[in-house]
């Protein structure tokens, strides 16, 4: 507002033309009539009973301290040009009559939360009505009642209860329960649970390892820091077939890669699938195959396929297990073996690999059962396998040498020699894709470098177990690459359990005492709930578990 308009429409406080505050509120002011000149009502404080002589007092004080304070303002403001006057007018307004209301504009509203029990009755009268702090509107008094949780009807809670008496339990007993559940399971509290567990630098620096440990290739799963040397804690299962015994000889035992599911085959023209529980393994199928004794039977590597072969026909049987389908492939165009026994599944599902005679092998398509191409090396084919990823195959020949051939372009890419081999009679590779082992009909099982196979045409294994006295016909890696299975179906319990990377047998495996192992033909580890199965003549599908 200009300086000129605004000494117009207002007295000069300077000239003293206002009137006095204390002469407007006298009494009979307030007592004119109607027709009596309209003046402002007197605060609330000095509308107090005559009763209350103190409370007069108080009011008489603080009018002398409010003349007080406008004198020293008007001093101030004498000093203030005329500009500056004008825009704190335009900002706060005319609020110099009530210098109290500017203050509460400049403060907001708050809530007040308690009165001071120092301040007098007339103080606390004089505050700000500031608006109470708000309550709920409603309140249910069923969320104060304790719900508590039925034990009996969930199996799982069933098995936390440590008495008959706890049949049910309030939410927060059942919480801390879980929690001592969970604790027990883990053997403590977990790391990643403590709260107040700080960082240090040395967390720090661990950390840093762990980074630079992610951003490099290499074998490290070769370390095995939890399983030791020496003993393996396992115990005696119920036989994977004991719901459908069998005096025929097993010639297959392979765990489900998806799920806790084995399947068993033998010489009985039946493959059947069991739930794996360890206590009584109840069956789920039986597949019964005429006049076809299994030489072999598989898991496809998604699990919905299982793939059987006899031990004198051509044809391959193929049961979707999803559809419950059984489909026969009598013949594959292009490929002239008059018997099909032995053949490997490719990890990534992929290929079909089928051994063939006079030192043929032959890729087929998994999808489609067509013959992709066919490969030959010299002498007669013993055994053969895929690399972990698939994009290699090794090929043991009856003359002690081992073919590594190239899948895509169907090429050698090398050979060498089994080191102390004859005649060669099995051959694995680990998940991992460090080890090779190779066994010989002498017994011996050379353990190889990769890495080695594939690079020197002599090459010296890592170690050579000489634990076995009969031929190698079974080799098997566990899925974490830290047990070797070995076994010779030429005599009765000729198997071994070694452990790496020490190449060391486990002593305490197997139980020569009890004599229930008998000649083995078939061995195979559960991807992921440490279970070993092995198949024998006696028609047992025997199981094991890692404690």
């Amino acid at each position: 507002m200009p300086p000129e308009r605004r000494n117009r429409t207002r007295p000069d406080r300077r000239a003293g033309a206002r009137p006095d505050r204390k002469a407007r509120m006298r009494p009979d002011d307030r007592a004119a009539g109607p027709g009596g000149p309209l003046q402002k009502a007197a605060p609330s404080f000095q509308r107090k009973s005559p009763a209350r002589p103190r409370a007069a007092a108080a009011v008489v004080a603080a009018e002398e301290e409010r003349r007080l304070r406008q004198r020293n303002r008007q001093t101030l403001e004498e000093d203030k040009p005329a500009v500056e006057r004008c825009l704190e007018e335009l900002v706060f307004g005319d609020v110099e009559d009530d210098e109290d209301a500017l203050l509460r504009r400049l403060r907001g509203p708050r809530v007040q939360v308690q009165e001071d029990s120092g301040d007098s009755e007339v103080e606390n009268e004089g505050k700000d009505n500031f608006p109470p702090q708000k309550k709920p509107v409603w309140l249910d008094e069923e969320d104060e009642d304790e719900e508590m949780v039925d034990m009996m009807n969930n199996r799982f809670r069933k098995d936390m209860m440590k008495n008959a008496s706890e049949n049910k339990l309030s939410k927060d007993e059942l919480q801390k329960r879980l929690k001592e559940e969970f604790q027990h399971a883990m053997g403590g509290v977990p790391a990643w649970a403590e709260t107040n567990k700080r960082k240090t630098s040395s967390d720090d620096e661990s950390e840093e390892e762990e980074d630079d440990l992610l951003q490099r290739t290499g074998n490290f799963i070769s370390t095995s820091t939890s399983l030791p040397k020496g003993i393996l804690k396992m115990k005696h299962c119920q036989p994977a077939n004991a719901e459908r015994p069998t005096t025929a000889r097993i010639s297959s035992v392979q765990f489900h890669p998806r799920a806790q599911v084995v399947m068993v085959a033998g010489l009985d023209n039946a493959v059947s699938l069991f739930q794996v529980d360890g206590k009584t393994n109840p069956k789920i199928q039986s597949i019964y195959l005429e006049k076809f004794p299994i030489f072999k039977a598989c898991f496809s590597a998604n699990g919905e396929e299982v793939l059987a072969t006899s031990t004198h026909s051509k044809v391959l049987y193929v049961y979707d297990m999803l559809a419950g389908k059984l489909i026969p492939v009598h013949q594959v165009r292009g490929l002239k073996e008059k018997i099909v026994r032995s053949f490997e599944v490719s990890p990534d599902g992929s290929f079909l690999l089928i051994n063939g005679v006079a030192g043929y092998f032959h890729l087929l398509s998994m999808k489609t059962k067509e013959l992709l191409g066919s490969m030959k090396i010299n002498g007669r084919i013993a055994a053969s396998t895929f690399s972990s990823d698939s994009k290699k195959v090794y090929a043991s020949s009856g003359d002690g040498d081992v073919y590594v051939w190239d899948v895509n372009s169907r090429k050698c890419l090398n050979r060498f020699v089994d080191e102390g081999s004859l005649y060669g009679l099995s051959i694995a590779t680990s998940r991992n894709g460090q080890y090779v082992a190779c066994g010989s009909n002498c017994g011996v099982v050379n353990i190889y470098n990769q890495d080695s196979c594939l690079q020197e045409a002599n090459p010296k294994p890592v170690k050579a177990i000489m634990n076995l006295v009969t031929g190698v016909t079974s080799l098997t890696f566990n899925p974490t690459t830290e047990i070797l299975a070995i076994a010779s179906e030429k005599m009765k319990e000729a198997v071994r359990l070694v452990h790496l990377p020490s190449c060391t047998v486990f002593s305490n495996f197997p139980v020569v005492k009890k004599k229930n192992i008998s000649l083995v033909y078939t061995m195979d580890f559960s991807p992921r709930s440490g279970y070993f199965a092995l198949g024998n003549e006696k028609g047992k599908a025997l199981m094991y578990r890692s404690s």
